[in-house]
């Protein structure tokens, strides 16, 4: 049995070939998943998402720091129950991720909120789970959660999300951390909206928060937001405004094709060596809000071959799988590795993989060199976050099934959705 290439697993190496070129997740066959589940079929590993959060849990130990679990990037209810086991917080951006994670088992009081928009039922649904700290984007939100504590007769714990202009090297859309981005309070406001937030009655500060993206490949924009964070708590203690924990975000980047990340344990001694040099004699408690670095490489989609079409030498592996099931090569130009479960003697067709969906961005891959028998089933690689919660129901087309892989155990997590779950809340004219 063979590994396939170990900077695309997890330190558990839970993608191998057999003797027979066939690809097998955890020892498990790809192809007996697909023909009992169906495609397209998300599948996850639990000793992958274990291995990775070890990896990250020994990079802090010893130090006052929690990982938050950025629900966005994989909601499955398993999931986040699996993160609750472990011991994770929990990074919400909505209601409904905030129910989610109390449905798994998660402990709200440690879960924080963020996002630009959170309306006043949202806020109301927090104060009453009795959450951690709203991370909060702007002078309006700030007003809007003093006015429902004080409906509530609570004291909101509140921590300000500061924008420190840091580029983080990364897709435009998802770089949150720059002026133009609409996350956050700017760096060069912070200082009165601190003071503003300590003078309403409601509230109570906790902490600083910034986060200045999604994959991020290097240390360097981690540690120029950090200096821009530490600079502005010293001021802020100057005035006498105490701030307990440090929100650092999240944003490590995964390998999808050539990147090269910082370790989990390269990235946390880098940080902490610089928070050390800042306040040798004790720090404040810190806060990570990882979501892909944690799961991106632990999850794949399977997908099966329909029709090879060849358009005058171009060639398409028209597969199941669409841009309503994984959304990032369409929305980001995205790369995901594509690996062909089970090649045998097919000869080597370079193609592009797109799926069934009306419009031309439906695309998974580009221009990949694949042995495809005609009956292939395909994986998609690092498609465990941003994959399952972003999908649609464009087209009309249910979303897939997800399986997670628990030693020689399979789970199914999520059922596939039926044309009856689709149209279930619709209404006919009478």
């Amino acid at each position: 049995m063979s590994a396939i290439d170990a900077t695309f697993n997890t330190p558990d190496g839970w993608l191998s070939r057999n003797a027979q070129g066939e690809l097998l997740a955890g020892g498990l066959s790809l192809l007996a998943l697909a023909g009992e589940y169906g495609t397209p079929l998300y599948v996850y590993s639990r000793q992958a998402i274990e291995a990775t959060w070890q990896r990250f849990a020994q990079a802090l130990t010893g130090r006052d720091a929690r990982i938050c679990f950025a629900v966005k990037a994989s909601s499955n209810l398993a999931i986040l129950g699996l993160f609750a086991q472990l011991g994770a917080g929990f990074d919400v951006v909505s209601g409904g991720e905030l129910a989610r994670v109390i449905a798994a088992g998660g402990d709200p009081r440690k879960v924080v909120f963020s996002g630009v928009g959170k309306s006043g039922d949202e806020i109301r649904q927090a104060l009453a789970a009795d959450i951690a700290c709203f991370n909060v984007e702007s002078l309006p939100e700030l007003e809007r959660i003093n006015q429902i504590a004080g409906e509530m007769g609570k004291r909101a714990p509140v921590s300000l999300r500061i924008n420190p202009d840091v580029d983080a090297a990364t897709h435009p859309y998802i770089s949150t951390g720059l002026k133009e981005n609409k996350f956050g309070i700017p760096h060069s406001q912070a200082l009165a909206a601190y003071r503003q937030a300590a003078a309403l009655p409601h509230l109570q500060i906790h902490g600083i928060d910034c986060h200045i993206g999604s994959q991020i490949t290097e240390a360097s924009p981690f540690l120029a937001a950090l200096d821009r964070v530490l600079a502005l708590v010293d001021q802020l203690e100057a005035e006498g405004i105490a701030i307990g924990h440090l929100d650092l975000g999240g944003g490590l980047g995964i390998r999808y094709d050539n990147e090269t990340p910082p370790t989990p344990e390269a990235l946390m001694q880098a940080l902490f060596d610089r928070l050390t040099q800042w306040r040798p004699d004790g720090l404040p408690g810190v806060t990570f809000e990882f979501g892909r670095a944690l799961v991106g490489n632990a999850g794949l989609l399977l997908t099966c071959l329909e029709y090879l079409k060849d358009n005058e030498g171009q060639h398409f592996a028209v597969v199941d799988a669409a841009m309503n099931d994984l959304m990032r090569p369409a929305l980001y130009q995205a790369y995901h590795r594509v690996e062909v479960v089970n090649p045998g003697n097919a000869p080597v067709v370079t193609a592009d993989v797109v799926g069934p969906v009306c419009e031309s961005g439906d695309w998974l891959a580009r221009k990949r060199p694949l042995a495809l028998p005609p009956d292939a089933v395909l994986a998609i690689l690092s498609a465990g976050a941003y994959g399952s919660t972003m999908a649609s129901n464009y087209n009309s087309r249910p979303r897939p099934a997800e399986v997670l892989i628990d030693g020689k155990h399979v789970h199914l997590i999520r059922e596939r959705e039926t044309m009856a779950d689709l149209l279930r809340h619709e209404k006919r004219l009478p």
